[in-house]
């Protein structure tokens, strides 16, 4: 059975940073790409950042440019958002994905095209 368990969630000042970790199991993930996105209350899930499956590609939303950084870890079956300089904005709860290579279509923004998901993570950023 597939699990992926976010972590490292919290409140946090503006201006503060957060690390974010997503621990999969129940399968290989080598050949995965591993994304993060987050959904705001009242809001839909968005695209935050995602690595490839090689750990060499990484794509961004414009909102986490320059301030948050994906990786994966040397088993790649873990993957890290390291989020800086963070902003009342950001405050969401955040889930790690798995994207499959039979899912991928040419884009990896779309959360319907990620198998798997983690049960969330909350980040909270006071201002």
């Amino acid at each position: 059975q597939v699990h992926l368990v976010e972590s490292g969630g919290g409140l946090v000042q503006a201006g503060g940073s957060l690390r974010l970790s997503c621990a999969a199991s129940g399968r290989t993930f080598s050949n995965h790409a591993m994304g993060w996105f987050r959904q705001a209350p009242g809001k839909e899930r968005e695209f935050v950042a995602v690595v490839t499956n090689s750990g060499v590609s990484t794509y961004y939303a414009d909102s986490a440019k320059g301030r948050f950084t994906i990786s994966r870890g040397n088993a790649k079956n873990t993957v890290y958002l390291q989020m800086n300089s963070l902003k009342p904005e950001d405050t969401a709860v955040y889930y790690c994905a798995a994207q499959t290579p039979q899912k991928y279509s040419g884009n990896y923004d779309r959360w319907d095209d990620y198998d798997y998901w983690g049960q969330g993570t909350q980040v909270t950023v006071s201002s």
